[in-house]
């Protein structure tokens, strides 16, 4: 017998017993669904997250701090551990120290953080937010080489500001062609105006200044207030930032961004973050809190961590628990992946059912296939096809019937999350299904199969003609 007609032959068989056949590939299509839907969830959370990473450009930064510390305690949760180092002071992060990390040829942009809390007053509304400052050669990189409206800076010491997408939500604005945030909140009064209109419009950035001489005169003000005053800085908005990646965090990237020298030039209080806290004894004259270097590849950050760290700076890089971050990921989906197998596995065992059934209903066929001539080996091979087909058939179905669920699940946490507030409803996919998860979902449903079609192919292959001829 040729191939096509063993397969021709199979196809028959399955067709004669339909019901049977549609049940046994019902469950391959579950096992299957599940098991594609399950991954593919873990899948679509591992994207959004090293998107939203990349996003905000944090696999090719490194930050160089003023304190040693053990990034791996922090990672692993102890605390204790990671700031036992914190007393032990590293080279100083002054202009010399930038000049001399900006002269390594894979360093792109080297400049200060600073970054501090603010107030915003604009259209007359006010909210608290963070403000970060750098310099305009980080307009030509992630993430700010593209803006949703306006531009980038003219100068690294131009009066101007760029706002945060999410900044606009909290001032109670919202813009014209965009979704209406106003449905997340009706308790508040939004004001729909056009991105054009902001642009080049002033904003007041309100921080607070320590009053030294109200502080000597008496500690705490009148009516038990500290002694702080206000200070406004007045920018013109230069551009506003699209809105954010789902899984991005605007901390990361600052409410609103200004240039380098304007933020240096900005009074402000001069404990700002855990650095300025963890400082004891005071900073040298001239020295900064921490410095920020992005890299021009991703790779080249094993060589500069060591250089950097030869020369006695305490460095901290994200992209150093990268691997860490995806072998999470990895049994995250393994546990994912083992659910949806326990399905299948049930499904074979349903294939393994169906074809015994058929080969006792089929004793005496397989009897006169063999009088006629037919070896074990074509015996087996039929059934091993009634069981590829019925994985192929299943796996096929199956995924159509996971991206179906993952389309249904997506769609119903999309409309939660809307209705929680979050913003981004609508926007965010939590489900991937990549290419090689469709192709090893089907390829797996047919070894699945073939391998649960073994012993029935085998057991059909050894009937004795002579007693199969006698069945009844």
């Amino acid at each position: 017998m040729k191939g096509s007609d063993l397969l021709q032959f199979s196809l028959d068989n399955l067709r004669r017993t339909r019901l049977r056949t549609f049940l046994t590939t019902l469950g391959v299509i579950i096992g299957i669904g599940a098991l594609v839907a399950m991954v593919s969830f873990g899948t679509g959370m591992q994207r959004n997250i090293t998107e939203a990473f990349t996003a905000n450009d944090l696999f090719t930064t490194i930050r160089v701090l003023p304190v040693r510390m053990d990034i791996e305690q922090v990672m692993a949760g102890n605390l204790d551990g990671a700031m036992s180092g914190m007393q032990k002071r590293t080279r100083a992060l002054n202009d010399t120290a930038i000049a001399l990390i900006a002269a390594m040829p894979e360093v792109a942009v080297v400049f200060p953080e600073i970054t501090f809390p603010v107030k915003i007053r604009f259209g007359g509304q006010e909210t608290s937010t963070t403000l970060r400052s750098v310099p305009v050669a980080m307009g030509g990189y992630t993430p700010y080489d593209r803006m949703g409206w306006g531009g980038f800076f003219s100068s690294d010491s131009a009066a101007e500001v760029i706002l945060s997408y999410g900044l606009l939500s909290r001032l109670k604005l919202t813009l014209d062609g965009e979704d209406e945030q106003a449905r997340t909140d009706s308790s508040r009064v939004w004001r729909r105006v056009k991105a054009d209109s902001l642009i080049g419009a002033e904003v007041e950035v309100i921080t607070s200044v320590l009053d030294l001489g109200r502080m000597m005169s008496g500690g705490l003000a009148a009516a038990g207030q500290p002694s702080f005053t206000e200070h406004v800085t007045r920018l013109r908005v230069a551009g506003i930032r699209p809105r954010p990646h789902a899984f991005s965090n605007e901390q990361v990237q600052g409410g609103i961004v200004v240039p380098l020298l304007t933020g240096k030039r900005m009074p402000r209080f001069a404990f700002n973050n855990m650095w300025s806290l963890l400082s004891r004894g005071g900073r040298p004259t001239g020295s900064y809190e921490a410095l920020y270097v992005r890299l021009n590849h991703l790779q080249d950050l094993p060589a500069i961590r060591k250089r950097l760290q030869e020369l006695n700076f305490s460095v901290f890089a994200l992209a150093d628990q990268l691997e860490e971050i995806k072998r999470g990921f990895l049994m995250v989906d393994t546990a994912l992946g083992a659910v949806g197998t326990i399905a299948l596995v049930v499904a074979a065992l349903g294939i393994i059912n169906t074809m015994v059934m058929s080969i006792l209903e089929r004793t005496r066929e397989i009897g006169v296939m063999k009088a006629v001539g037919a070896s074990e080996r074509q015996i087996r091979t039929i059934f091993f096809f009634e069981a590829g087909c019925i994985g192929l058939m299943g796996g096929m179905l199956g995924v159509l019937l996971g991206w179906l669920v993952s389309r249904l699940a997506n769609w119903i946490a999309n409309l939660w999350t809307l209705r929680q507030g979050g913003g981004v409803g609508g926007d965010i996919e939590f489900f991937y299904l990549p290419p090689w998860l469709i192709g090893g979902a089907i390829l797996f449903a047919v070894g699945v199969s073939l391998a649960a079609g073994y012993y029935p192919a085998t057991r059909a292959a050894r009937v004795n003609p002579v007693e199969a001829l006698r069945h009844d």
